[in-house]
């Protein structure tokens, strides 16, 4: 096959290109250029998308042995990633930029000029495993690196998708074995630190950089009863669960913390309150995909584990598409889940589905959250 190698210039996706070549594959490497400022330099483990993350690519292609090329989609990007990540916290909601980047670029954007340009497929370095059911279907299936499993933010991929990718380090059970590997290629990228935080925000300060871009608008921060308690300078510095950062000088009745309980961008009020009204029993999601085989009668409730976070915990739960929505019932709470995140829904290790969540419902006190306007949702609480 003709594969097209997504080269980050780290060490997964480098050691991803040298065995897709060894397996007898036809492949190219190619640099995503995706940062506005092709002048930035890498800090430590912060960011990547680099110019040092080019070169450290190409060094990678050079030692390999297969051609190299650097496609600027730094347009789109900004389109489809970096202007959603602000709009969905002016919004009041908590994005999650990886999910966008991997469903509209590196496997939307990426894959579609792939296959126009004749490629069979992409490969990238993920943590994820690709197999194949008795019936002959694809399946998304979790790394058995589990400290690595990347499975959560591929949960975006649709069976199309996942007959034109390859993950080639699935199925290797630790990063060790991947560094190990790499040195023994003579990849200079085999002891590179992993890159961490938004890719976009390198310095790691997000509320600074969106308060940059969205200025800083005075505000209230109330209890659930409506009292206010405190101002805060900017509603899209908080997301729902955050502790600290909230400055209220008098501590609470019971002398316990506060937590962000909702973010409300009508009245540009935040929403304070204790650990126990962050309990989530219920997420739905207006738009939701199905990862491969979609579930034999969804508008069923049946039995599965949903994941909100890169590498959180799974919780059992039961899911049904009621009314065009994806519904997911959690057999016990999750704690602090804003709109905006991505429920990804497992069936052992395989990822079935996910959905954008657009509103909550906890355990306390029927207090919920929706996704454009929580004002009134709070009607009954606050």
């Amino acid at each position: 096959m003709k594969v097209l190698a997504a080269m980050s210039g780290g060490v997964d996706s480098a050691v991803a290109a040298a065995r897709a070549v060894e397996a007898g594959h036809e492949v190219v490497g190619v640099h995503l250029a995706l940062s506005r400022m092709p002048g930035t330099l890498r800090t430590g483990s912060r960011g990547c998308c680099t110019i040092e993350d080019s070169m450290d690519a190409q060094r990678a292609a050079n030692v390999i042995g297969i051609p190299y090329y650097v496609w600027d989609f730094s347009e789109r990007f900004k389109l489809e990633v970096v202007d959603d990540f602000i709009n969905e916290y002016q919004a009041g909601r908590t994005p999650n930029p990886c999910m966008r980047c991997n469903e509209r670029i590196k496997f939307a954007a990426l894959l579609e000029k792939g296959l126009a340009l004749g490629f069979d497929a992409v490969c990238t370095g993920h943590y994820a495993s690709i197999l194949t059911d008795d019936e002959g279907n694809l399946e998304l299936h979790r790394s058995m690196a589990l400290a690595k499993d990347q499975s959560y933010v591929l949960g975006v991929l649709t069976m199309e998708q996942l007959q034109h990718s390859m993950f080639p380090i699935g199925h290797t059970a630790s990063k060790d074995l991947i560094r190990a590997e790499a040195a023994q290629r003579g990849l200079s990228v085999a002891a590179k630190p992993d890159s961490y935080d938004i890719c976009f925000i390198p310095e790691g300060d997000t509320q600074d950089w969106l308060a940059d871009r969205l200025g800083n608008t005075t505000g209230e921060i109330v209890d659930m009863q409506g009292n206010v308690l405190g101002e805060h300078k900017g509603a899209h510095g908080f997301t729902v669960g955050q502790r600290k950062g909230l400055q209220l000088g008098k501590p609470a009745a019971d002398g316990k913390p506060r937590y962000v309980l909702a973010v409300d961008v009508n009245t540009n009020k935040v929403v304070v309150g204790p650990q126990q009204a962050l309990a989530v029993v219920e997420l739905v999601g207006n738009k939701f995909t199905w990862c491969g085989k979609a579930q034999e009668n969804p508008e069923e409730f049946f039995a599965a584990h949903v994941q909100v976070r890169a590498h959180g915990e799974q919780v059992a739960c039961q899911v049904a598409i009621v009314d065009g929505k994806m519904v997911i019932r959690c057999d016990e709470p999750i704690y602090g889940v804003a709109p905006g995140q991505t429920a990804v829904i497992y069936l052992g290790t395989r990822v079935l589905a996910q959905t954008t969540i657009d509103h909550t419902v906890s355990a306390v006190d029927s207090f919920s959250t929706a996704s454009a306007s929580i004002g009134s949702s709070l009607d009954g609480a606050v």
